[in-house]
C-alpha cells in the first residue's frame, strides 16, 4: 500500500449477548454468555486497492464487513475513512457524507433487493437520498448510465428483480452500490450464490469498474481461488481474528501460519504435482467457549505447549509487509 489509507480499522472487536431470557437463567442457575465474534482486528485499504478476509465460516469475516460500512457499531475499536472516525462523528450530516463514500454488496443478490420495486426505483434510491442529482430526468440518465455500465440494457429499468437471472441481479447491486458514487466498497461472498461461469463474469466486471472509476474493495470469501484472482493483500481469519496478512502471492507461494497451509492444502492440485497434503482435522471451536491459548491449537499439527497458555500476536517477521500470530512461527519451528 502506497500512501496514507482510504480505510482504516483498528484494534476491531465486537461481543453479542447470547444470553437466555432472565427468568429462564435464574431459574436453571445459568449466568449471561456472551459470544466474541470479532477479537482486535486491524487492517488497511488503499486507493485502489483490494484487500480480502478469507476463513471458514463463523470466522468473523461478515461481522468485520458490517462494521466496516457502519452497518454495525463496534464494541471495541475504529473505523476511519480518510483518517476520520466514522462513529465519532458529531452531527448525522458528517456521518451522512462518510457513508455515502462507502457501499456493500451483499452475498444473496435477490434478497437484497426490494422484490416491489422496480430496478430504476432501486439503482435510483442513493441517488435521491444523498442528493445527487437535480431532477427526475437526470436521475433516470444517470439509472440507465448505471445499467449499461455493469452490462444491462437501460430498458431493463422498468422490470423487476424476479425477472432476471442470478448473475443479472448480482449485476443491479453493483449498479446500486455505484449510484452514490463510492470510493470504497465492501464485497461480502458477492459470488457464492452463483454459477462458476457466472462468477467469472462478475470479477472481471469488478476489476473492470475498480480499473476505469478508482475504487477500493474489501472482499470477503471463502474461496481462495477467488481472492487469488482479486486481492492484492490477503488477511486469513480463524475464531475472529486476523492470524495471518501477506501480499496474495507471496501467501500462496510461502505461506506462514498452520490454517493458512492447510487452507492452501485442502485446494485441488490442479497440476497433479505429488506434493504430500495435509487436510484440516476437526471443526472449528465454538465460539463462546474458546480453547484457551491460541484458538487453533486444537487441529494444528505444529502445536506445542506455549500454544495452549497464550494467545500469540500478529507479530510482522520480516519488514515486507507480512504478519503472522503464531507461537509456531515465531519460534523458528515452522
Amino acid at each position: 500500500m502506497i500512501g496514507a489509507p482510504l480505510v482504516e480499522a483498528r484494534n476491531l472487536t465486537r461481543v453479542f449477548d447470547v444470553s437466555k431470557p432472565w427468568l429462564s437463567r435464574l431459574i436453571e442457575g445459568e449466568r449471561k454468555a456472551y459470544l466474541k465474534a470479532v477479537t482486535d482486528v486491524s487492517f488497511a485499504v488503499g486507493r485502489h486497492e483490494t484487500v480480502a478476509l478469507v476463513g471458514e465460516s463463523g470466522s468473523g469475516k461478515s461481522t468485520v464487513a458490517r462494521m466496516t460500512v457502519g452497518l454495525l457499531r463496534p464494541t471495541a475499536g475504529t473505523v476511519s475513512i480518510d483518517g476520520i472516525d466514522m462513529w465519532a462523528a458529531a452531527r448525522a450530516a458528517e456521518r451522512q457524507k462518510l457513508r455515502r463514500r462507502l457501499q456493500m454488496i451483499f452475498q444473496d443478490p435477490f434478497a437484497s433487493l426490494n422484490p416491489r420495486w422496480r430496478v430504476e426505483r432501486i439503482i435510483a434510491d442513493p441517488i435521491k437520498a444523498f442528493g445527487l442529482a437535480k431532477d427526475n430526468a437526470e436521475i433516470r440518465q444517470r439509472v440507465g448510465e448505471l445499467l449499461t455500465l455493469v452490462g444491462l440494457d437501460p430498458a431493463d429499468g422498468v422490470k423487476y428483480p424476479h425477472e432476471f437471472s442470478g448473475g443479472q441481479r448480482q449485476r443491479i447491486c453493483i449498479a446500486r452500490a455505484l449510484s452514490s458514487n463510492p470510493e470504497f466498497i465492501v464485497c461480502d461472498e458477492p459470488t457464492s450464490a452463483l454459477d462458476v461461469s457466472v462468477q467469472a463474469q462478475i470479477l472481471n466486471l469488478m476489476r473492470d469498474l475498480q480499473d476505469r472509476l478508482g475504487l477500493s474493495y474489501l472482499f470477503i470469501s471463502h474461496n481462495l481461488a477467488v481472492v487469488r484472482h482479486m486481492a492484492t493483500r490477503i488477511g486469513v481469519m480463524y475464531l475472529g481474528r486476523i492470524v495471518e496478512m501477506a501480499p496474495a502471492a507471496e501467501l500462496f507461494s510461502s505461506p506462514r501460519h498452520p490454517y493458512t497451509r492447510l487452507l492452501l492444502d485442502a485446494l485441488p492440485d490442479l497440476a497433479m504435482s505429488g506434493r504430500p497434503r495435509r487436510p484440516i482435522e476437526g471443526e472449528i471451536p465454538n465460539p463462546i467457549t474458546p480453547p484457551p491459548g491460541c484458538a487453533f491449537h486444537p487441529r494444528c499439527p505444529w502445536a506445542f505447549e506455549p500454544c495452549k497458555v497464550d494467545a500469540p500476536a500478529l507479530i510482522e517477521g520480516d519488514g515486507t509487509g507480512r504478519a503472522a500470530a503464531c507461537h509456531a512461527v515465531a519460534a523458528g519451528r515452522i
